[in-house]
């Protein structure tokens, strides 16, 4: 196999997606307490939910650096590969202007995709890249079938506090508070590069079965065409509750569902305590 994918960890995918050979994944660095971890390669997600929830500061991020896009795309040019590197959202972090201007100091052919996504929904597009290497496609087939489905993928996730959101300034105040008061579980969307309020609602139960009917609202024509990854951090019981809900409604009607756990960086922005469902067609 000549091409090597590459995406960073602000993609957070199933681990036997991240198991494939010819995957690699690029850290971001997070800095906790004043000290800078690798992601995943420091510090596990279990290691960074038992730490974090007893923070009172949160954590940083750091970008992937244009050092570390240098050596990894010259180790696996110099291997005789094709590089497709899926980025995490270039509206967010720096991490995708790295690696374009790595590619422009080296020889060899490297393809970059924005995703205009992350976490679960930067993975929606890792997943189908690996689908269409093991089908035998060209790497400029597979660039310009990933943006064909661009416009199918979405990720709606809910963090179960407010928190991290708040301190990281990735709500207003006013929708903080109202949520602290009343309970209220608000559902965001990211689509675009952009996050918005998609819907609000009150409890877990009401919120994982929201979740759900939104897939399938926003899907009716094309919902068996659906490869669905449903992701969570350190809160197992929602999970549970979220994964029944999926099981009901949406097991035998998709093409696939993947389950996955939220990566270091993006939980230090939305707390450990998430429920997360992405999808594409």
């Amino acid at each position: 196999m000549d091409i090597k994918l590459i995406c960073d960890s602000l993609s957070d995918i199933p681990d036997e997606i991240q198991a494939k050979e010819y995957l690699e994944v690029v850290p971001l660095t997070l800095i906790m307490d004043g000290k800078e971890y690798k992601d995943g390669v420091d510090i596990s997600k279990e290691e960074f939910y038992k730490v974090v929830m007893e923070m009172e500061d949160i954590p940083k991020t750091s970008q992937a650096t244009y050092g570390q896009f240098i050596e990894i795309f010259e180790k696996n040019i110099n291997q005789g590969k094709k590089i497709l590197y899926i980025a995490g959202s270039s509206t967010k972090s720096g991490t995708y202007q790295s690696a374009v201007l790595a590619k422009k100091d080296i020889d060899g052919d490297v393809h970059i995709f924005d995703t205009e996504q992350l976490s679960l929904g930067a993975g929606q597009y890792v997943i189908r890249a690996c689908d269409m290497i093991e089908e035998g496609l060209s790497i400029e087939e597979i660039v310009e079938k990933l943006d064909e489905i661009r416009d199918s993928v979405e990720i709606l996730f809910a963090p179960a506090s407010f928190d991290f959101l708040k301190k990281s300034g990735r709500v207003p105040m006013a929708t903080a508070l109202i949520g602290s008061m009343l309970n209220i579980k608000p559902i965001f969307k990211m689509k675009d590069g952009e996050i918005n309020l998609e819907a609000k609602v009150r409890g877990i139960k009401k919120l994982v079965a929201n979740l759900v009917d939104l897939v399938i609202e926003k899907n009716k024509d094309n919902l068996s065409q659906l490869t669905v990854t449903i992701g969570y951090g350190c809160n197992l019981d929602d999970f549970n509750k979220l994964k029944k809900e999926v099981e009901e409604k949406l097991n035998g009607k998709v093409k696939r569902l993947m389950v996955t756990k939220g990566g270091v960086c993006i939980c230090s922005h939305t707390g450990p305590d998430i429920v997360a469902i992405s999808f594409s067609k």
